[in-house]
């Protein structure tokens, strides 16, 4: 038995015109149909003529189809269609866009119970009637059929849209709504396929199992990060980007310094928080009970990291004087403190190149470019005093070169890559400013396209006298933030893509290979909606915990919280605060409903949790 063969589903056909261009395709079985009788339908000028010709090439002709109940169509077994066309839907008549985007809610709705799961739908509208940026001009969105927020609501995201050729369709006629005299007006038209999204993810608590010194422990994951913990993206059988650019970087190294890797025993929680570092940037844990290890079991390395001298040491003011609780626990925000467990241990080789790399975890701000996840790539070398600006600049001009070839053959396009002074940190965004909290840094690592110096910042930096017993050796450190490197050298615009359990996004990238990165999720809506509360008296509002708990009630939806009005009501001396909350997804479909109900869970949220009264 060969293949089964396509099955193709044409809705609200006119003349039949379209499915007779589309009848005796080889591997495909074709079912056309029309919302009127086989009587009215016969009865249009070239109808019969088309009609015949499908059934003559074993295509099935239905009529009197409801495209917003397909369901009650087609028996069970009947219903997996690889692809859905539907040219130019109309209500009829005078209907306006409201009515028109109900028949699209109840069409994709009904898609939705008779797709199979790779398929795909067609919709063709005429110009300026999709309301997206391919339409030329563009409508007011009022103004328009809205169809990616009308999809969304069912389930499909936009993956496609291209120009209808009704002229490249032999013997093709447009007729207008059950063939009245006036035709649809196909010049500009637009075709719109859409794909099912995945669904939303619903996660559970999460116990998490590590190692602490001598002692393995469990704690319970933080919601807003259960499935970014264990996704396995730098283990050897991944083929995901940030994989590729770390083993790329560490290729090139290994050709200029010794190389040990030793990424595979980093536990995940450190103690104490690093010196320096905002509270409200780091993820506390507790630890599950009776498993908190003794300051004896803790091992004297990541207990010394805690304190780190010259890496982890802070130059602002909000770190803790001495030694932090033994008993505080944290996700690592950094590499850094194991880096320094490995230089104080006397099996650190001074001029070999050591390599980290795992996931670490940062509290920020939503932000296209901050993220509360991302890989870490850390590389240690100890040297010569006196040296350590010439092995700067080689661990650089290797850097440059790997990230120069990856670029390349990912866009084909050169990157601007350069250092910049510390004079910066305040001008390159999130990551450089928390790095500048980590521990002094000597030079920004930025990533941009000519002629926009100095772009992004992608890693820092780093040399300090080194804790050895030689006191003639220094080390220099480079961390590298490979989710930043991967959205700037594979064309990602947002983060949140890197994290999608979509597969669709892993199949643009064989395994060693880099591509310039294609959405197949074109044009998502977004929903915009305003909070404003009355906070504590006294109090001072912790904003990051604000964007924090956002994240954590929307799953990653919302991509941006703007702060709207600030007032203080005379007399009491209160404030209040007002801001503007946008939730859009990068890669699945959001409906407005399932906004709106974000946003009451949020205003929810916020109250319990931060102490403020909503207004």
């Amino acid at each position: 038995m060969g293949p089964r063969p396509r099955r193709l589903l044409l809705l609200g056909e006119g003349n039949f015109s379209f499915a007779a261009a589309l009848s005796g395709t080889p591997g495909t079985h074709l079912v056309a149909t029309c919302y009127e009788s086989e009587e009215e339908a016969a009865g249009r000028g070239g109808a019969a003529r088309s009609i015949r010709r499908l059934r003559d090439s074993g295509a099935e002709v239905l009529f009197s189809v409801d495209c917003t109940k397909l369901k009650e169509h087609f028996v069970p077994g009947e219903r997996e269609f690889d692809r859905i066309y539907f040219n130019f839907p109309h209500c009829g008549r005078k209907a306006g866009v409201v009515k028109n985007r109900q028949l699209l809610a109840g069409f994709f709705h009904s898609c939705a119970e008779v797709l199979a799961q790779e398929g795909e739908v067609h919709v063709a509208l005429c110009n300026g009637q999709g309301g997206t940026p391919a339409d030329q001009p563009r409508r007011e969105w009022h103004n328009s059929w809205q169809i990616v927020a009308v999809a969304a609501g069912a389930g499909f995201i936009l993956s496609h849209v291209h120009p209808f050729k009704a002229e490249t369709i032999e013997g093709y006629e447009c007729t207008g709504y059950r063939s009245q005299d006036k035709s649809f007006c196909v010049e500009g038209a637009l075709n719109h396929i859409f794909t099912r999204s995945t669904a939303p993810q619903c996660f559970t608590s999460m116990s998490c199992h590590t190692q602490l010194g001598s002692q393995k422990v469990s704690f319970q994951v933080p919601q807003v990060l259960v499935d970014k913990i264990n996704r396995g993206f730098l283990e050897v059988n991944s083929s995901h980007p940030v994989r590729t650019i770390k083993e790329k970087l560490s290729a090139g190294l290994g050709q200029a310094f010794p190389l040990q890797d030793i990424s595979s025993c980093l536990p995940l929680l450190q103690q104490g928080r690093p010196g320096g570092v905002c509270q409200s940037n780091t993820f506390c844990i507790t630890l599950s009970p009776g498993e908190a290890p003794g300051t004896g079991k803790t091992s004297r390395g990541l207990a010394d990291a805690a304190l780190c001298s010259h890496f982890g040491q802070g130059t602002g003011g909000n770190g803790q004087e001495g030694r932090p609780a033994p008993e505080q626990f944290y996700l690592r925000p950094s590499l850094l403190p194991h880096a320094q467990a490995v230089i104080q241990n006397g099996a650190f080789c001074p001029g070999t190149l050591q390599v980290l790399s795992g996931p670490v975890f940062r509290k920020c701000r939503i932000t296209p470019h901050s993220m509360p996840a991302f890989h870490e790539m850390l590389v240690v070398l100890a040297v010569s005093r006196g040296t350590e600006n010439s092995c700067v600049q080689m661990l650089v001009e290797n850097i440059k070169t790997t990230m120069n070839s990856l670029h390349q053959g990912a866009s084909g396009v050169k990157p601007s890559i350069s250092l910049q002074e510390p004079s910066f940190g305040a001008e390159l965004g999130d990551f450089a400013a928390f790095e500048r909290q980590l521990g002094e840094v000597q030079h920004f690592l930025c990533v941009g396209t000519e002629p926009e110096p100095p772009g992004s910042c992608v890693g820092v930096i780093r040399a300090a006298p080194a804790e050895l017993k030689s006191q003639e050796l220094v080390v220099v450190s480079a961390s590298l933030n490979l989710d930043l490197l991967a959205m700037l050298l594979c064309g990602i615009s947002d983060w949140r893509m890197l994290w999608t359990w979509d597969r669709r996004f892993l199949r643009q990238f064989p395994e060693g290979e880099l591509r310039l990165f294609k959405s197949f999720s074109l044009y998502p809506p977004s929903y915009v909606h305003d909070v404003s509360f009355w906070l504590p008296d006294g109090q001072d509002f912790d904003e990051v915990a604000f964007h924090t708990l956002a994240r954590r009630v929307s799953g990653e939806m919302v991509v941006s919280i703007q702060l709207r009005d600030s007032f203080q009501q005379p007399g009491t001396g209160q404030r209040s605060l007002c801001y503007r909350v946008t939730f859009q997804s990068c890669d699945r479909a959001l409906g407005s409903r399932e906004a709106a109900e974000m946003q009451l869970h949020l205003r929810e949220e916020i109250q319990q949790h931060l102490g403020v009264t909503l207004r």
